[in-house]
C-alpha cells in the first residue's frame, strides 16, 4: 500500500508541472518555448543569495524569441520560473510541499550554486510575464522580477 501511494504521489509531482503549464496559460496567454535558431537576444540574469534577480524587470516586444541565461552566484541553489503570479504561488506551494521535487519545464531554469542554465522563450502577447525562484523561501523572500512585452513587434 505504501509502494502504491508513494508511486502515485511521485507520478503527480513529476506531472504537476506540465500540468500547470498547460492549464495556466502558457501557451496562447504570453508565450511559448522559442526556437534556439530564431533567438532575436541573449539577457543574463544573475540570482543570488540575497533573493534577487538582476535585472529584475526586463523590457521584450510581442513575438520576440529571447535566450535568457540564467547565472547563480549564489551557494545556495535557486531557480528562475516564467509565469502568472497565479500560477508562480501555486508552484512555490507545491515545492514547500515537496522541497526535493525535480521538476522541468520549457519555462523553467533551475540552477545550482555556480550554474548558467538557459530559457529560450518567445513572447506572443502583449502585457507583463512574472519571474520567480520557487525554491521554498525564496519566493516568500521577494525573489521575483517582471518581463514587460510591449505590443510592437521587433
Amino acid at each position: 500500500m505504501y509502494k502504491a501511494i508513494t508511486a502515485t504521489l511521485s507520478a503527480l509531482a513529476l506531472s504537476l508541472p506540465a500540468l500547470v503549464l498547460a492549464d495556466a496559460g502558457h501557451g496562447p496567454e504570453f508565450g511559448k518555448p522559442g526556437d534556439p535558431k530564431k533567438v532575436s537576444r541573449t539577457i543574463e540574469i544573475t540570482s543570488g543569495d540575497d533573493m534577487r534577480y538582476r535585472p529584475a524587470e526586463i523590457a521584450v516586444k510581442r513575438g520576440e524569441t529571447v535566450r535568457f541565461v540564467v547565472k547563480n552566484t549564489g551557494k545556495v541553489a535557486h531557480e528562475l520560473v516564467l509565469g502568472s503570479m497565479k500560477e508562480l504561488k501555486a508552484h512555490a506551494e507545491l515545492m514547500r510541499k515537496h522541497p526535493g521535487m525535480e521538476h522541468e519545464e520549457p519555462n523553467q531554469a533551475f540552477v545550482n550554486p555556480g550554474e548558467t542554465r538557459e530559457i529560450v522563450w518567445q513572447f506572443t502577447r502583449a502585457g507583463t510575464v512574472d519571474f520567480a525562484c520557487t525554491v521554498p523561501g525564496h519566493f516568500e523572500a521577494g525573489m521575483t522580477g517582471k518581463v514587460v512585452v510591449s505590443a510592437r513587434r521587433p
